[in-house]
């Protein structure tokens, strides 16, 4: 059979056009011999270890808000969620911070390190536990758990995700403040309860320092919040300051 060359054009334009589709938007471009294949999806997580069972909602903030200073001081890592200064608040003004300046008051010669990612879960902050735990850390302080009570994670993973942090910590020399969270009423008494005792009992557990709830005195509190009800003003972050202080001060005098 003769192909005429008009046919033969026709046909060259159309496989160009599909090789275009393919590399482009949705389609597998092509990639250079040292460039990794891209993962492929995991499948269903297993239940015997720490899982994260969130719907795929994306944190505020995709990478660790502050970098890693480089070795000196002993640190102090907080490490959780919603330690960001917020919409209002300036970086000096968050927790971290102002427990900073209550070391430096008291001639304490630690450097605290905001390792907070606001949206983070107990399970993405156990996929970025190593970063946070680079350099001399002394203390870290474990601040999880409440966006898992959000989204209505299940408690188990929460309390393996908990233990695998605070086990990964203890195995490192590194002494842990375990803060706790509460869950909020609409997925009833049941998970509330159950949320509720994981805290004192991975506490009690791995015999750490523990504050049974990081925003006594703040959550609900208008007057202490931003207009966005999730980050603390400049009074309710020196609040949660002082509720942490309350544990972390005791740990840093015996130093």
């Amino acid at each position: 059979m003769i192909i005429s060359p008009r046919v033969s054009a026709l046909c060259l334009l159309l496989l160009a056009a599909l090789a275009c589709r393919s590399s482009g938007p949705g389609g597998d471009a092509p990639r250079d011999a040292g460039t990794p294949a891209p993962a492929s999806a995991p499948g269903p997580a297993s239940q015997s270890g720490p899982v994260d069972a969130s719907p795929p909602v994306a944190p505020a903030s995709g990478t660790p808000p502050a970098s890693i200073p480089p070795p000196g001081k002993p640190r102090i890592v907080a490490f959780g969620h919603s330690f960001q200064p917020g919409p209002v608040l300036s970086p000096d003004q968050a927790f971290p911070a102002v427990l900073q300046r209550r070391l430096d008051e008291e001639a304490l010669s630690y450097e605290v390190v905001n390792a907070g990612v606001s949206g983070d879960t107990s399970a993405g902050g156990l996929r970025r536990l190593d970063w946070a735990l680079e350099g001399n850390v002394r203390i870290l302080i474990v601040a999880l758990g409440g966006n898992d009570a959000l989204r209505g994670l299940p408690v188990e993973d929460l309390r393996n995700n908990l233990s695998t942090i605070i086990g990964r910590a203890q195995a490192r020399q590194i002494r842990v403040i375990l803060a706790g969270m509460e869950a909020p009423p609409n997925y009833g008494p049941v998970y509330a309860r159950t949320f509720h005792q994981v805290f004192p009992d991975v506490a009690r557990q791995y015999k750490v320092a523990f504050l049974p709830f990081l925003l006594q005195g703040v959550a609900g509190v208008a007057l202490l919040n931003q207009p966005d009800g999730i980050h603390p003003t400049a009074e309710g972050a020196r609040m949660v300051a002082d509720n942490i202080w309350a544990v972390l001060q005791p740990m840093v005098k015996r130093s």
